[in-house]
């Protein structure tokens, strides 16, 4: 039996630690590397050092200067708003008439000179008493974004930034009066237009301004005037400009939904509808022909937007007669039926019997065909005159059918009365 191994043999213990020992040291390969490593992280560092510092450095004093502005921004706001507080403003007394073309003269809604007035903010009247002394006052164009949002209230500096200058090489922005005195808190504009259309600023609209002239006024600050927002077209655009309202001799285009040369003006002149008063006296004496001459492709809300239009148009006082052996019938400058006239008598449409009415509808077909022979006289002519014709006429015949209300007469009388091809062009 072989001889149990001592447990305490030094010779056999030394060794293997000693071999763990040499394999917890580093190779010298090893030592070089990481010590080149080392030196390569240092020089890194040093040489990052400097440019990190100026990163930080200009970071830091960005964010230094952005404050330091912000305070000199807000700070001189701060006090120019408490400078800027008044109780007087500007105003234009009424809105601009839209739209505006470049070279055509500036006026307000009811096509009157612009007029700017000084008004109490707080009461919104002109204060006589507290301004004895002219004020001159500019007129500016502004940028049409400003002011923005809702924003109510601007201070002087806000106004001036936002106002628009001319292009380069361009004439001034805005001509004419630009610069008025306002007396007794009151002026007129009556010379004013853009040169330049409002296409080439980004928000593509202008505003009117004006302020009191900087530098001529000691007292507190008056706020500016400012119009609504509004395109300006060029001058060529005013050719096919609508008119409102529009006139009787104006070209049946001016109507809204009637585009010039359009199809729906190829059609109106193909049955002689060339002016707005032709246009009128076809749709008083037949709606239901107009409407079919227009087609399928004018909707019923474009019919509706151009009969409005057209309904806006001033016929003025003047009067035609159309007569006939029972009675002359008065119209008015669009072929509506203004008075009946017989027997020293007066009739309107409304006091007449279904069939009468129905005659009267012939009568006025009648003298629509012959609108140029109709005889034209004053709204204020004599009707005793008219009358007497009329009895003239009636020798041999028999009496009016009306005066007896007699539905029978009357429909012999439709039976013999020729009545008017409606597919015919009206004359």
């Amino acid at each position: 039996m072989a001889a149990k191994r001592l447990r305490d043999d030094p010779d056999k213990e030394s060794e293997p630690s000693e071999d763990r020992q040499m394999r917890r040291l580093p190779s010298f390969s090893t030592v070089i590397k990481e010590a080149m490593m080392a030196k390569s992280l240092h020089n890194f560092f040093f040489a990052l050092e400097p440019l990190l510092r100026t990163v930080v450095k200009e970071e830091v004093e960005r964010g230094v200067i952005h404050s330091m502005r912000s305070f000199q921004r807000s700070a001189p706001m701060q006090i120019e708003a408490a400078a800027d507080s008044s109780s007087f403003k500007l105003a234009f007394n009424k809105q601009l008439s839209l739209p505006i073309f470049t070279g055509s003269k500036i006026e307000d809604i009811e096509s009157k000179p612009l007029q700017i007035v000084v008004l109490d903010v707080h009461t919104g009247e002109v204060p006589l008493s507290s301004l004895s002394s002219p004020l001159n006052v500019e007129v500016v164009v502004l940028d049409g974004d400003f002011p923005s949002g809702d924003q109510e209230d601007w201070t002087g500096a806000e106004f001036q930034n936002n106002i628009v200058k001319e292009r380069t090489g361009k004439r001034p922005l805005l001509t004419g009066d630009v610069n008025v005195t306002l007396r007794d808190g009151a002026a007129s504009i009556s010379d004013l237009c853009f040169t330049d259309n409002s296409s080439w600023i980004r928000s593509r609209h202008f505003r009117i301004g004006a302020r009191v002239v900087p530098g001529r006024h000691n007292a507190p600050r008056i706020k500016e005037a400012i119009t609504e927002p509004f395109t300006v077209k060029d001058h060529r655009g005013e050719l096919y400009k609508k008119h409102y309202p529009p006139g009787l001799g104006d070209k049946v285009w001016r109507l809204e939904r009637i585009g010039k040369d359009g199809a729906f003006h190829r059609k109106l002149s193909a049955v002689n509808i060339n002016t707005v008063q032709d246009f009128l006296k076809l749709m008083a004496v037949d709606p239901h022909r107009l409407r079919s001459i227009l087609g399928m492709g004018m909707s019923d809300r474009m019919w509706e937007g151009t009969v409005a239009h057209a309904k806006t148009c001033e016929v003025g006082d003047k009067r035609y007669v159309h007569r006939s052996p029972q009675c002359s019938l008065v119209f008015n400058a669009v072929c509506e039926v203004v008075e009946i006239i017989t027997d020293n008598m007066t009739h309107t449409l409304q006091s007449l019997s279904k069939p009468q009415r129905a005659y009267v509808n012939l009568l006025v077909r009648e003298a629509h065909r012959n609108w140029d022979k109709l005889e034209e006289v004053d709204a204020l002519f004599d009707h005793s005159i008219v009358a007497a014709n009329v009895q003239m006429q009636q020798s041999g015949i028999e009496p009016f059918p009306w005066l007896v209300d007699e539905e029978n007469a009357i429909e012999y009388q439709l039976e013999d009365y020729e009545i008017p091809d409606p597919t015919q062009p009206s004359l």
